[in-house]
């Protein structure tokens, strides 16, 4: 079994390196500042390749990332897909520049490596979360339960599809505010997405008092949606004619349900719509809305 100082090679240790210069230094002072100079010299010149090539690698990777975005376009491609593939380039691209940095400030990454590999478990573990929104990432990907420009529900939040990354999919809510969720919990969780099909169905409920003509209501109602020129029709396929009826007898209402089709893109404003003309023009018809009622009876003894 090794331990982890003997994983370092002695030349990569400072305190050995300390404990030698001092012994030169004591031997032969001249000698062992021209070798400090030397040396100081030599990682100079490294750090200042090290920031060329920082530079040169950051300018590679974004042109790289550029061209794949392009490229995206021109194929058409989703948005939540191209986003993904984008993301997970760049960062691998970054860790592959981080190595070859190391590496020519002459840190011996074959010691780093062993380092790393003996606390690799440890490591798995602080990363296990990351690893299931990655691998989660990935099941997005290839089910594609939606894409970018989805209005989507899940996790407690709906909002539309911006952009999908290798660790969280980004929504933005009809509020304005961006929410990022994790992608391993949201592949294993319920996603309901509103943008799947081009027609919507509203269903309106409509509540009355007690003693409403129910026919009158019905036709009413009836006239009201399909005065609505956004309301389809049979005609439309995948959609049917408007539909009123008698939903429930509660305590103290009759509730009538709508049901009518529309495009995706109308079904807020369409409901918004018809909900205030029901509300104007329900009791210019006579027909009135309930309140909730209680009957009390008294008994003499």
């Amino acid at each position: 079994m090794y331990l982890a100082e003997d994983l370092v090679h002695p030349s990569d240790s400072a305190q050995v390196a300390w404990s030698r210069f001092k012994e030169m230094l004591a031997a032969d002072p001249g000698t062992a500042m021209q070798q400090l100079g030397r040396e100081a010299l030599q990682f100079g010149l490294k750090v200042l390749l090290a920031l060329v090539l920082y530079f040169v690698g950051a300018w590679v990777i974004k042109r790289i990332k550029h061209a794949m975005e392009r490229y995206f376009q021109r194929k058409k491609t989703d948005r939540a897909m191209a986003s993904f593939i984008s993301s997970f380039v760049s960062i691998a691209l970054t860790v592959l520049l981080i190595v070859v940095l190391v590496g020519t400030l002459g840190i011996n990454t074959t010691s780093l490596a062993a380092l790393l590999a003996a606390g690799g478990m440890a490591l798995g573990m602080a990363l296990s979360g990351t690893v299931q929104n990655f691998a989660g990432g990935l099941m997005l990907m290839i089910f594609k339960p939606f894409k970018a420009g989805d209005y989507i529900e899940a996790q407690g939040y709906a909002g539309v599809v911006t952009e999908v990354t290798i660790v969280g999919t980004h929504l933005t809510t009809i509020d304005n505010r961006r929410v990022v969720l994790p992608n391993g919990a949201l592949s294993n969780g319920n996603i309901v997405n509103y943008s799947s099909f081009p027609l919507r169905r509203i269903d309106l409920p409509v509540s009355v008092e007690y003693g409403t003509d129910a026919a009158a209501c019905k036709e009413k109602l009836l006239e009201i949606v399909r005065e609505d020129a956004r309301i389809l029709d049979a005609e439309t396929p995948g959609a049917a004619d408007p539909f009123v009826a008698v939903q429930k007898l509660s305590e103290s209402s009759v509730n009538f349900i709508i049901r009518a089709w529309v495009k995706g893109s109308d079904y807020w404003p369409a409901q918004f719509d018809l909900n205030e003309r029901i509300y104007t023009e329900l009791p210019q018809a006579g027909i009135k809305f309930p309140f909730p009622q209680l009957d009390v009876h008294v008994h003499q003894a």
